[in-house]
C-alpha cells in the first residue's frame, strides 16, 4: 500500500462495541491499490467513495463503487474490499434493527447531495453522541435518506454451481475471450441450453448480459486510472471504441466519458467544500 495518509489511528476500533445505532467514520483513505482481506461485523456497513473506484466481493458477487456511489453490506456478511487507483472514502456502520427499510442484500447505491452532506456531518460526531436532540435527529434523517437511496446496476453476480463458477473464473482471467456460448458450455461440460437455464436461475442474467456487466466493471477500473476509451475498448476485445461505448451506454445509461465526468465533477465539489482527514481503516472494519 502506498501514499496512505494517517491522521487519526483507529486500528484498535471495534465498531460493534460502540453502543449507538449508527457509527460514522471520517475514515477516508488516500491511497493507491489497497486491499482488505475477507472479514465481517455485526453492524451493516456503508462504504462511500468520494474519489476512486472501490470493489467489494462476497460469495455471491462482485460490486463496483464509482465516485459518489456507495456499497451497502448487510451485517454479519463476510466480504473483502479493495481500492483501484487513488481512492478516498467514508464508512458508516448501522445496527441491523436501526430502521426496518434498509436494504436486505448487498447493493451499490447512488448517494444524493443531501445524503452525502448528512454522512459527512455525522462523521464529525463523537462516537458516543447524544441519541436525543440535534445529533439524534440528524442520524434519523440520514437513515431515512439511506433507505430511499436508488440502487445502481453495478453488480456482477457470481454463480454457486461449480461448473458455472469455473466459467466465471475463466472469463475473469481473460475478459477478451470471444468464445461463443455454445463453446463455453462444451468447455465446462454442459449443453448450451442447460447452461443458459442454470445461469438465469443462479444469477438472473443471460450469458451475454453477464459478460457485458463484467466489461463495465473492468472498464471503469481502467478508465479511472487514466486509460483512454480507445485503449480500454481494444484491451477488452472490442474492434472499435464505438462498439464499446454503445455497450457501456446500454449498461449504465450514459457513455463512459459522460458517466465519469459527472462523477468526477461531484467529487471535486466535495473536495472543495469539505476538509477530509485521511485515516486507515482498522483491520476489523
Amino acid at each position: 500500500m502506498s501514499d496512505t495518509v494517517f491522521r487519526e489511528p483507529v486500528a484498535s476500533l471495534d465498531v460493534d462495541s460502540i453502543s449507538r445505532p449508527v457509527v460514522a467514520l471520517s475514515a477516508s483513505m488516500v491511497s493507491k491499490d489497497w486491499e482488505q482481506a475477507k472479514h465481517h461485523h455485526r453492524k451493516a456497513q456503508l462504504l462511500y467513495s468520494v474519489r476512486g473506484i472501490l470493489n467489494c466481493e462476497i460469495e455471491d458477487g462482485v460490486w463496483i463503487v464509482p465516485p459518489q456511489c456507495a456499497i451497502w453490506i448487510p451485517g454479519d456478511l463476510s466480504h473483502s474490499a479493495r481500492g483501484s487507483g487513488e481512492t478516498e472514502c467514508y464508512c458508516l456502520f448501522v445496527e441491523p434493527d436501526a430502521t426496518p427499510d434498509l436494504p436486505k442484500t448487498c447493493c451499490t447505491i447512488s448517494v444524493s447531495p443531501l445524503l452525502r452532506e448528512l454522512l459527512l456531518k455525522a462523521a464529525g460526531f463523537p462516537k458516543l453522541y447524544a441519541c436525543e436532540g440535534r445529533e439524534g435527529r440528524l442520524i434519523a434523517t440520514l437513515l431515512d435518506e439511506l433507505s430511499a437511496a436508488p440502487v445502481e446496476s453495478l453488480h456482477l453476480p457470481m454463480p454457486r454451481d461449480a461448473r458455472l463458477r469455473r466459467l466465471a473464473q475463466m472469463l475473469l482471467a481473460d475478459p477478451t475471450d470471444k468464445t461463443s456460448m455454445g463453446d463455453w458450455a462444451i468447455r465446462i461440460g454442459m449443453s448450451e441450453r442447460s447452461m443458459s437455464r442454470l445461469l438465469l436461475h443462479e444469477i438472473g442474467m443471460s450469458f451475454g448480459r453477464w459478460r457485458r456487466q463484467l466489461h463495465v466493471i473492468l472498464s471503469l477500473q481502467r478508465l479511472t486510472k487514466g486509460e483512454s476509451v480507445q485503449t480500454v475498448a481494444l484491451e477488452l476485445g472490442y474492434e472499435s471504441a464505438s462498439g464499446f461505448v454503445t455497450m457501456f451506454r446500454k449498461a449504465v445509461g450514459k457513455p463512459p466519458a459522460r458517466y465519469l465526468s459527472d462523477r468526477m465533477a461531484s467529487a471535486l465539489i466535495v473536495g472543495e467544500s469539505v476538509s477530509v482527514p485521511g485515516i486507515m481503516f482498522p483491520d476489523q472494519v
